[in-house]
């Protein structure tokens, strides 16, 4: 199977609604931040996952349904929008210990290729850019399917996966713990939920 032409043992009609030709695909889209979401999972005090996720972002992607490798993504995420549902926390987040939103107000992406993996599972490699710096990050997608939904929109869905260390891009605050270890993870996990609409 591509990530473009799925088959199942759907209706021939039903499969053409939900998975056009890839060819059809071919177009440029934004993100729907309403039915998107951006996350990330960090270890706290060694024993459990803290999850959060930006509520205001903006994003575009081009899709080439003929040749994958040259679809592109751009992704801009404003970090004072932060959300782990504890004001404190997001307020720590927030401040000069970790992402000096007042000084560096946005998170980037900018994809610089794309590569199949078989089936609806493609890698997309970009440079990530916090607190003004800039490092290669990868991202494991699986394309979810199109469809056109109730209002007109032609949409595209993705889910994503991807895994740095945040002190490479100098996010380096932690606090050290009697029983041994640090009270925020290095190795953070993010995660992706994209639904894209086609521009008209």
């Amino acid at each position: 199977m591509s990530i473009f032409s799925r088959t199942d043992n759907r209706t021939a009609a039903t499969d053409a609604a939900v998975n056009p030709e890839p060819a059809a695909l071919t177009g440029d889209y934004t993100i729907d931040p309403a039915h998107s979401t951006i996350g990330f999972t960090a270890r706290h005090a060694m024993v459990t996952n803290v999850k959060g996720s930006f509520q205001d972002f903006t994003g575009t992607l081009h899709l080439d349904g003929t040749d994958p490798s040259r679809s592109t993504a751009s992704l801009d995420v404003v970090m004072d929008s932060i959300d782990t549902g504890n004001a404190d926390r997001d307020g720590h987040l927030k401040s000069a210990d970790f992402f000096k939103t007042d000084e560096f107000p946005n998170m980037t992406f900018r994809s610089t290729g794309v590569e199949a993996l078989g089936g609806d599972d493609y890698r997309i490699t970009g440079d990530l850019t916090i607190l003004g710096t800039t490092r290669p990050l990868a991202i494991d997608l699986e394309f979810n399917g199109a469809a056109k939904d109730p209002f007109g929109n032609e949409r595209v869905g993705f889910e994503g996966k991807a895994q740095i260390l945040r002190s490479e891009w100098g996010l380096t605050w932690n606090a050290a713990l009697e029983t041994g270890g640090v009270l925020v993870s290095d190795k953070i996990k993010l995660n992706f939920d994209i639904s894209a609409i086609r521009n008209a």
